[in-house]
């Protein structure tokens, strides 16, 4: 057994908690990721986890075993950091191999793990070269491959990707997921970007100020948020929520609902219903974004392909009250909707 399992973890920093009693499982041979803004406590989590914090309160358990006063050493776990961590003066082949000389792993073992991970990770060709000569991409991947020589169940992945541009993310993002699976890897990956987590994960878990907003796939974060915060963090552009206190919207407040939710990709244009104005038209080639606006409210609609709307122009929209999602005073979710 290799999964993850932190109960009422929390860490003081002073006068600061900067993690809140958080609680969660990563499940054997899943990818779970720890998603949020910076500064809600997310590297802090990896990183008592992992064993390089201290947990002020709070138990890690790894494969059903109390981990949280262990050394990192013993943990069973490996790590991957968002600066790569190479050394500058070894090439690639002794960067992958330095944790196994450490732990004095015999030679012939030595080779058969670099060269099923050189291949892993399509570095056979680079293992003579020094980290100064290799891309971005490059290094990210003697990152991995040193995750791959280490044949730890476990691992755990620190904001890896947001040093690449983005068509890098994007290849990098597959092949973190291929070698999660093929390894059989229980993986949490911390990030702030939230397509990372949507395309990648078996499991979010969303946090905002060292607090646990809610757990879930990515499909029940995005259909059914838990809150206004959970709403408009998933989803570009993120979700319209409109105070009916304050607007004319068409159609009977749910459940006593002061917040109407709603995605933008179920905003659509029509002669007759809400009316706006386009403030802004962002043209993206297979979408069209719009900007309404109606008094002091701002809201989105999401298009396929191009949009004859321009700036200025007057229109109406509409939406399914079956998409419509209704939040309290306070922004949680109304039970029902």
């Amino acid at each position: 057994m290799s999964g993850v399992e932190v109960r009422d973890l929390a860490k003081q920093w002073g006068g600061t908690r900067a993690v809140n009693g958080v609680s969660f499982t990563a499940h054997e041979n899943t990818l779970t990721v720890l998603l949020g803004p910076s500064g809600c406590g997310k590297s802090t989590i990896l990183r008592m986890i992992a064993g390089l914090e201290n947990a002020s309160e709070g138990v890690v358990l790894i494969g059903d075993k109390d981990v949280t006063r262990l050394d990192p050493s013993r943990r069973g776990v490996s790590m991957v950091f968002q600066s790569y961590a190479l050394f500058p003066h070894l090439d690639v082949r002794e960067n992958i191999l330095f944790g196994l000389k450490v732990r004095r792993v015999g030679a012939a073992e030595q080779r058969e793990r670099l060269d099923r991970a050189a291949r892993m990770v399509g570095l056979e060709e680079l293992l003579d070269r020094k980290p100064a000569q290799l891309s971005g991409g490059q290094r990210q991947r003697v990152a991995l491959a040193r995750t791959v020589v280490a044949n730890q169940p476990v691992c755990l992945m620190d904001e890896p990707l947001s040093n690449l541009d983005a068509k890098l993310r994007a290849e990098m993002r597959d092949e973190v997921r291929r070698l999660q699976q093929n390894l059989h890897l229980t993986l949490i990956y911390v990030t702030h970007d939230q397509t990372e987590a949507m395309s990648m994960a078996d499991q979010v878990v969303l946090l905002r100020e060292g607090n646990i907003v809610q757990t879930g796939t990515p499909a029940e974060l995005y259909e059914r948020p838990a809150n206004e915060f959970a709403a408009r963090f998933l989803g570009t552009p993120p979700m319209n929520v409109l105070d009916v206190d304050r607007l004319d919207l068409p159609g009977e407040r749910a459940n006593g609902g002061h917040f109407l939710g709603i995605r933008p990709e179920k905003v659509v244009p029509t002669d007759t219903g809400f009316p706006v104005e386009v403030s802004a038209v962002d043209y993206m080639g297979a979408e069209t974004v719009l900007r309404l606006s109606h008094g002091g409210a701002t809201l989105m609609a999401r298009l396929n392909g191009r949009s004859e709307a321009a700036p200025g122009d007057r229109l109406h929209v509409r939406w399914d009250p079956a998409d419509v999602h209704w939040f309290d005073r306070e922004g949680v979710r109304l039970e029902g909707t």
